[in-house]
């Protein structure tokens, strides 16, 4: 589709990954059909969202992630009667393990938290338990651990892709290969042509903070790459296996496939556009892998078919949504720390919310905004993957 110059809209939204995707359909199931997604690629998915792990969960630490995840879930359960479209979700549950005190107090501390706001299914299990749901898992240090069943996975790409198909067949539009040069009140200059909007919104997950700057505005997100690892097939672990945490060292993994997906956060990592796998990361990951799971000892990978992503850090790793502290035009979505897939059916009716109506009634907005680093209402997400 051919865009004249200086063509219009009610709002612009740059980045069409899936937390630009899940904003323009909320958009438009607000009412909101004028919306123009700008995606810099050729084709969607191409940054963090096709490169993440997609796992889905309620089991966090501070009230507005828990929040956020009680509207999410059940969104990706209903994903095909709602949008018509699929998203892969699988209820497999997550199941973080604790080998000492100190993280088994922590995960109890996040379960009454989480029942209180309403999760339902969340329990403690016990080293018994954990060995029953995944066979292979060493439990003897293990003291216990937290089981949700509705957490689980899906399918990143195929959520981005029905959330942009829905809102695109409600009226909003998208340019491709369409890179933002300069932003202004009302206007956003790109290679494509100019586009105007009374509200534009940064979804451009690591790539964020460049965009701000466009427009003169601050946004402390950082990129950091994140590596995961899948292995050819195995038929140790059950078809129906949570991801499986150990809080001693942040190794995970779950089902992929007819084999595994392993993830570890390298805490040697250092900030950067760091797209490329190393494939040294291979031997770190099986050490903690093996350590916990033995019959690991046999598995197969082959670091070819293994990549690497980025996260979108925010100094608190929680997201960035609302209005930014320079323009009461330009609006964030970003910073998710890991946690962007999981939450971008609430980061979508979160900032429709906010430009259609002012306020949010899902969480309280203002404890998202950016204003809060420089204002000191940081607040520290700890249950962080």
């Amino acid at each position: 589709m051919n865009y004249q110059d200086n063509a219009t809209a009610e709002v612009i939204i740059i980045g069409a990954g899936i937390a630009g995707a899940s904003i323009a359909w909320h958009l438009t199931e607000a009412g909101c059909a004028d919306v123009l997604l700008l995606e810099r690629e050729s084709s969607q998915g191409k940054g963090s969202t096709g490169k993440s792990m997609g796992g889905v969960r309620a089991q966090f630490a501070t009230e507005v992630n828990i929040r956020m995840s009680l509207y999410a879930i059940p969104f990706f359960a209903q994903f095909e009667e709602r949008l018509g479209q699929y998203s892969g979700y699988k209820p497999h549950g997550y199941l973080f393990c604790a080998t000492q005190q100190r993280h088994l107090d922590y995960l109890r501390t996040n379960l009454a938290r989480q029942r209180a706001l309403g999760l339902q299914g969340a329990e403690e299990v016990t080293a018994a338990d954990i060995s029953r749901m995944v066979p292979p898992w060493r439990v003897d240090d293990v003291l216990g651990g937290t089981y949700c069943p509705t957490d689980g996975f899906v399918d990143p790409h195929a959520v981005m892709c029905g959330f942009t198909e829905a809102a695109l067949a409600r009226g909003a539009r998208i340019v491709r290969q369409c890179e933002v040069t300069a932003i202004e009140k009302g206007r956003v200059s790109t290679t494509q042509g100019t586009f105007s909007a009374p509200h534009i919104v940064i979804a451009s997950g690591a790539w964020s903070a460049g965009v701000a700057a466009l427009a003169g505005a601050q946004l402390p997100v950082t990129p950091l790459r994140r590596m995961l690892v899948p292995t050819e097939p195995c038929d140790a672990i059950p078809e129906r296996c949570p991801m499986t945490i150990d809080m001693s060292t942040g190794f995970h993994f779950r089902p992929e496939g007819r084999g595994l997906l392993m993830a570890w956060n390298d805490p040697d990592e250092t900030p950067g556009f760091k797209t490329a796998f190393d494939p040294a990361f291979i031997e770190k990951i099986l050490i903690r892998a093996v350590d916990r799971v033995p019959v690991f000892e046999t598995l197969e990978v082959n670091s070819k078919r293994a990549w690497a992503g980025l996260y979108e850090v925010s100094p608190d790793h929680h997201a960035i949504l609302g209005a930014s502290a320079e323009h009461d035009w330009l609006h964030y979505a970003t910073g998710f720390s890991g946690h962007g897939v999981m939450h971008s059916p609430a980061t979508g009716k979160v900032l429709a919310d906010l430009i259609t109506r002012g306020t949010t009634d899902l969480i309280d907005a203002e404890v998202l905004n950016v204003r809060r680093f420089a204002e000191g209402r940081a607040i520290h997400e700890t249950a962080v993957l």
